[in-house]
């Protein structure tokens, strides 16, 4: 069967998330609904991955696989045409028979934006931060994550996984006007694993974490008075920036989805 790899962005922000569930409305969902309605019969459609509710994507990756071939123009639009406004397909491209936008997947990429200042624009695309934070001790922090280390601490019901251990290949921190940035780099992630890690690094960042706290987390030991799942970020702020395959050009730098500028 013809193979093709789609490129997709999405605000999460009234999705239960990205897999398709019954008696809830989805991003795969509504993609899906919008090219079988095109074509005028069943497609196999699978990501790269899940996204939770209410978490954005500006490049998730879909295979799909059709009955006969298609030009990738006209599923651009044809589906674009059928979308949800708040869903758009950015490319359609051929792929090899094999791919599959999970298995083929080297790492991915996620971008969270932390805002130091209420804002009216921006509110569905931030988590405001009311304390004041320590970007140098959040950065410090977050470089404590980088390695091969055991994320069960991290990760909602650990117990259900064939295992919680992940080899993360980055974590940056930056700046951009009044918000806090942060990317992690993993071949994979657990339920909830990066919202969690953000809630430590904001932690971090307000003095509640101590250096080496996370250290300590990570090697399953307890932390006075702090436990990452009370801790979780809102998923307003998180955003799956990219998913890398064999040959795909190197992350960018890091900047913000949605800027929000310095309060004057």
């Amino acid at each position: 069967m013809p193979t093709y790899r789609l490129t997709l962005e999405y605000d999460g922000t009234r999705y239960r998330g990205w897999q398709e569930q019954k008696n809830a409305v989805t991003v795969q969902g509504e993609l899906r609904k919008a090219i079988e309605a095109y074509l005028g019969a069943a497609v196999e459609l699978g990501g790269s991955g899940r996204t939770d509710a209410g978490v954005h994507a500006l490049a998730q990756v879909a295979h799909l696989r059709v009955a006969r071939e298609l030009r990738g123009e006209a599923l651009l639009r044809e589906t674009n045409d059928r979308l949800p406004a708040d869903i758009h397909l950015l490319g359609a491209a051929r792929a090899p028979e094999r791919f599959h936008a999970r298995h083929t997947a080297v790492a991915r990429s996620y971008l969270y934006q932390i805002s130091r200042r209420r804002t009216a624009f921006a509110k569905r695309y931030v988590w405001w931060v009311k304390r004041e934070l320590d970007v140098a001790a959040l950065a410090a922090a977050a470089q404590e994550l980088r390695g091969r280390h055991d994320f069960a601490a991290f990760c909602e019901r650990p117990e259900e996984q064939t295992s919680t251990v992940v080899e993360l290949e980055r974590a940056e921190v930056a700046e951009a006007g009044d918000l806090v940035l942060v990317r992690i780099v993993a071949s994979h992630f657990l339920w909830k694993m990066v919202r969690r890690l953000i809630g430590a690094l904001a932690a971090a960042g307000a003095g509640e974490l101590r250096a080496g706290d996370i250290g300590r987390l990570l090697r399953g030991e307890q932390v006075a008075g702090f436990v990452p799942a009370r801790a979780t970020a809102p998923p307003s702020g998180l955003f799956l920036e990219r998913v890398l395959y064999p040959g795909d050009e190197a992350l960018g730098a890091l900047e913000p989805a949605f800027p929000v500028p310095r309060n004057a």
